[in-house]
C-alpha cells in the first residue's frame, strides 16, 4: 500500500471543511439592518397615514458608509453599477421606482462616478390597492404587512466589493410610523424637481450642446452640476471650465459637454439631471431638476479609443466584480459553438495539465502502482476507472464549491483552497505521511488495526479513487494553457454548463491513465516488477518532500516566518508520533502517549501561528521602494501610470501556483527580457493572490480568467494583451517590441 488511506481521508475532510470560508457580505439571518466591513444597510419605512388604500406608505434602503467609501447612483459614471433592489410583498401591494437623490460627482484618478458617500436613503414608495387583505393578528397583538427585500450593491474605495443582503420589516397596518420622518423627508427634499419645458440636446461634432429652461430664478447665474442618466454618452470625468463650458442667457441654461471617447449609446432622449453645488444649497428649496430633453442631430458613426484610461483592469472594479459573483443561474447561455469550444479547451487543458510539475509526483506514483498489476488486464481496467472517478467528482465537487461561494458573495477563483493558511498546513501534514510511508517509515498494515486492513483489501479500488481526489487537491495550484480560458468562461455560466467545464477538466486530467488502463500496449512499456520497485518507491518520497518544502514556504507568505516555523515543529511531532506507532509492545504505547501529549501542548501553545494572516503592507512597501523593478499592483496605480501615457506590465501570481514560481525564475528573470522591459519603459507590476483579494479576483474575471497566472500588457491606447500561462521569452519580447 502506497499510503494510508485512513489517514488521507481524514486530511482530506479537513482540507476541505477549511476551504470553504462563509460569503462575509451577507446577512447572517434576515432583519433589518446588514452590517459589512464597509457599509450599514438598514430597511425602514415611513408611512404617516397608516397602511391602507391610497395612504402614502415609503419604505427604502438606508445606507450608511465607512470614511471613504461609496455606493453609486442610477448612472454610476464611468465605472459601478446601481443599487438594486428585488421586493417580496403580499398580493395586492406593488412598489414604484427608487426615487433616486440627487448624487455626488466621485473623481476616481482619471475618471469620475456618480455616486453617494456618508449616509443615504434610497426611497421606494409603496402602493397598496384594494386587494389587499390585512392579516389577522394573533393574541391582541398589533396586524402588521411584512416587507421582504433582497437588495444588492457595489461599494468602492479604491477598490470595489459587490455586497448584498436580505431585509425583513413588519409595518404595523395601524397608527402612524413616523420614525424615521426626518430621514424620508431629507431624501424627499433631494429629488430632482421635473421642469416645465424639456429642453433640447444638439450633438455638434463630438459635444453635446444642451439648453433647459424653466429653471427657477433663485437659480440663475449659479454653477450647475450636470447628471445624464443614460450612461457612457458624455465624458464623465470633463471638468467644468477646462472640457466643458456652461452660460446663462436670462433663464436659460446651457452648456457644451464632450461626448465620452467610448461611447456606447446613441440616444433620441436623454433624461438629464442639474444640481446646485452644496454650497448653493438651502435648506428648504429645492436642490435639483430634471428634464428629458429629445436630442437632435447626428451621432458621430465611430469612437475614439480612451488612452488615458486601462480599459480591462478598471472595468474590472466595476460592473465585472458584480457580474462575477451573481448567482450562475442568472446567466445567460452561451451559442452552441462558443460553448463546444469551451468544453474542447478544458479538455485539452486537462490533458496539459498532467504535464504540471504539481501533479507529477501522483502520476508517478500511479505508474509505481501500474506496474505491481502488470498482466492483470482487468485490475489494470477498474484502477482506471476509479481513478478517473476520484479525478471527475473532485473536480465537480471542487469547482461547484467555487460556483456557489462566488453565488454568495465570496471573490474567489481557481485555487481558492490554498488562500487558506490551515488548508495549506493540512496539505503539509498529508504529504509529510506520503513521503514518509514512501520511504519506509511505516506501512499501512502495522500502523493500522487489522479491521481496517482486512477491509482494504475487499475494497482495493478505494485507494485508487483517492489518488485521483489527491491528484484534483495537488493540481489546483496550476492552471495549464487552455485551462484559463476554460475556468474564467465557465464563472459566467448557468451552473449546469458551468459543472460541464469542470468535468471535462477532470476528464482530460484522467485521460491518459484511463486509455492505460484500457490499452493492453501500454503495460507492454514498462519493465516487469523486482526489484527496482522498491527503489523507485524510496525515491519518490522525495518529491514528496520537496512539496512539502515549497507549501511551508507558501504558508511563510501567508503567515510569516513564525507560522512557518511552527509549521515545521508541528511536522516533526508528526513524523515522531508516525515513527512510535510502528513500535512493538509497551514502548509503543509509552512513546507515542509522550509524543501526543507534548505535540498537543505545542500546538496549544504556538499552533495560532499557523492559521494568522500576516497583513503584506510591509511586503508591499519593500516592493514599492525605490530602485526595485516590481511595484504592487492596484487599479489606480495602473490608471497613474496609463494617464502619464507609460505601458504596464501585470504579473498576477501567487506563491502556491507552481507554474508562476516557474515563469518568475525563467522567463521574468531573464536578463534580456528585463532588457526590453527597460527599452520600452515599462512599469512592471505584481498582483499577489497568495491570500484572498476581491479586487485581484474581479481584475481577473475582467480578463476572463479565474486563477493565476495571467500575464498583461498595456499600453495607453490599446487593448489590454493576456499573454499564455507558459510564459515564453520571444513571447514576452515580441509583444514589446509590439508596442
Amino acid at each position: 500500500m502506497i499510503f494510508s488511506r485512513i489517514h488521507f481521508a481524514t486530511l482530506l475532510i479537513a482540507i476541505t471543511a477549511a476551504s470553504m470560508p462563509a460569503a462575509a457580505q451577507l446577512a447572517s439571518k434576515p432583519g433589518a439592518v446588514v452590517t459589512t466591513p464597509h457599509v450599514r444597510a438598514e430597511l425602514i419605512a415611513h408611512a404617516p397615514d397608516g397602511v391602507a388604500p391610497g395612504a402614502p406608505v415609503w419604505v427604502g434602503l438606508q445606507i450608511t458608509h465607512q470614511p471613504e467609501w461609496h455606493t453609486y447612483w442610477k448612472n454610476a459614471g464611468d465605472s459601478g453599477l446601481p443599487t438594486e433592489m428585488a421586493w417580496t410583498l403580499p398580493a395586492g401591494v406593488s412598489t414604484g421606482e427608487i426615487a433616486w437623490p440627487v448624487p455626488t460627482k466621485i473623481p476616481v484618478g482619471n475618471l469620475a462616478n456618480y455616486g453617494y458617500e456618508n449616509t443615504v436613503l434610497l426611497p421606494v414608495p409603496l402602493e397598496v390597492s384594494t386587494l389587499y387583505k390585512p392579516p389577522v393578528a394573533l393574541g391582541g397583538g398589533t396586524p402588521a404587512m411584512d416587507i421582504r427585500l433582497k437588495a444588492s450593491w457595489l461599494v468602492c474605495r479604491k477598490e470595489c466589493i459587490p455586497e448584498e443582503g436580505t431585509f425583513t420589516l413588519p409595518l404595523p397596518l395601524q397608527g402612524s410610523t413616523a420614525l424615521h420622518k426626518a430621514e424620508f423627508d431629507a431624501a424627499l427634499a433631494a429629488q430632482p424637481q421635473p421642469l416645465a419645458k424639456a429642453g433640447t440636446i444638439e450633438v455638434d461634432g463630438h459635444n453635446l450642446k444642451v439648453r433647459l429652461e424653466g429653471l427657477p430664478a433663485a437659480v440663475q447665474g449659479k454653477t450647475l452640476g450636470f447628471f445624464p442618466e443614460t450612461p457612457e454618452v458624455i465624458r464623465t470625468a470633463a471638468v467644468s471650465g477646462k472640457d466643458w463650458t456652461q452660460s446663462w442667457q436670462g433663464g436659460t441654461w446651457t452648456a457644451t459637454l464632450p461626448l465620452a471617447d467610448q461611447r456606447s449609446a446613441s440616444p433620441t432622449v436623454m433624461p438629464v439631471v442639474v444640481a446646485l453645488a452644496e454650497s448653493d444649497r438651502q435648506a428648504g428649496q429645492p436642490v435639483a431638476w430634471r428634464a428629458e430633453a429629445p436630442v437632435t442631430g447626428a451621432w458621430p458613426a465611430g469612437t475614439a479609443p480612451r488612452a488615458e484610461v486601462s480599459p480591462a483592469l478598471q472595468a474590472a472594479l466595476t460592473a465585472n466584480a458584480a457580474k462575477a459573483t451573481a448567482p450562475a443561474g442568472d446567466a445567460p447561455a452561451p451559442s452552441s459553438t462558443t460553448f463546444m469550444a469551451a468544453l474542447l479547451g478544458a479538455l485539452i487543458g486537462g490533458l496539459l495539465l498532467n504535464l504540471m510539475p504539481c501533479v507529477f509526483p501522483i502520476l508517478a506514483i500511479k505508474v509505481l502502482g501500474f506496474a505491481r498489476q502488470a498482466g492483470n488486464a482487468s485490475a489494470h481496467r477498474k484502477a482506471g476507472l476509479a481513478y478517473t472517478g476520484g479525478v471527475m467528482l473532485s473536480f465537480l465537487a471542487l469547482g461547484g464549491g467555487m460556483l456557489a461561494l462566488r453565488a454568495a458573495g465570496a471573490g474567489l477563483g481557481w485555487g481558492f483552497q490554498l488562500q487558506s493558511p490551515g488548508v495549506v498546513a493540512a496539505l503539509a501534514a498529508l504529504f509529510t505521511l506520503i513521503g514518509l510511508n514512501l520511504v519506509g517509515v511505516f506501512e499501512f498494515g502495522r500502523a493500522a488495526p487489522s479491521s481496517v486492513c482486512s477491509a482494504q483489501a475487499k475494497h482495493p479500488l478505494a485507494n485508487d479513487f483517492l489518488s485521483g481526489v489527491l491528484a484534483v487537491v495537488i493540481a489546483s495550484p496550476c492552471t495549464a494553457p487552455f485551462m484559463g480560458v476554460s475556468l474564467g468562461f465557465a464563472i459566467g455560466l448557468p451552473a449546469g454548463q458551468a459543472l460541464l467545464l469542470f468535468a471535462a477538466l477532470g476528464f482530460g486530467l484522467a485521460l491518459p491513465y484511463l486509455v492505460a488502463g484500457f490499452v493492453p500496449a501500454v503495460a507492454y512499456l514498462l519493465p516487469k516488477p523486482g526489484p527496482w520497485m522498491g527503489t523507485l518507491r524510496r525515491l519518490l518520497a522525495f518529491p514528496m518532500f520537496a512539496t512539502v518544502a515549497w507549501l511551508v514556504w507558501v504558508l511563510g507568505q501567508q503567515s510569516g516566518i513564525d507560522g512557518a516555523g511552527t509549521l515545521l515543529a508541528l511536522l516533526v511531532c508528526l513524523a515522531a508520533i508516525v515513527w512510535a506507532l510502528t513500535l512493538r509492545g509497551r514502548t509503543r504505547v509509552v512513546i507515542a502517549t509522550v509524543l501526543i501529549g507534548f505535540t498537543a501542548v505545542l500546538t496549544a501553545t504556538i499552533g495560532r501561528n499557523v492559521l494568522q494572516v500576516v497583513e503584506p503592507a510591509r511586503l508591499a512597501a519593500a516592493s514599492g521602494t525605490a530602485g526595485q523593478r516590481w511595484q504592487p499592483w492596484s487599479a489606480e496605480r495602473v490608471s497613474e501610470l496609463s494617464g502619464a501615457g507609460q505601458p504596464v506590465f501585470i504579473d498576477f501570481t501567487a506563491a502556491w501556483c507552481v507554474t508562476c514560481q516557474y515563469n518568475k525564475k525563467s522567463t521574468l528573470s531573464d536578463a534580456a527580457v528585463l532588457a526590453d522591459f527597460d527599452a520600452k519603459k515599462v512599469a512592471m507590476l505584481r498582483a499577489d493572490w497568495t491570500r484572498r483579494d476581491p479586487a485581484i479576483t474581479a481584475a481577473l474575471t475582467a480578463l476572463g480568467r479565474s486563477g493565476v497566472p495571467v500575464y498583461v500588457l498595456q499600453a495607453p491606447g490599446k487593448p489590454p494583451v493576456v499573454l499564455t500561462e507558459i510564459l515564453g521569452k520571444d513571447e514576452v519580447r515580441a509583444a514589446l517590441a509590439a508596442l
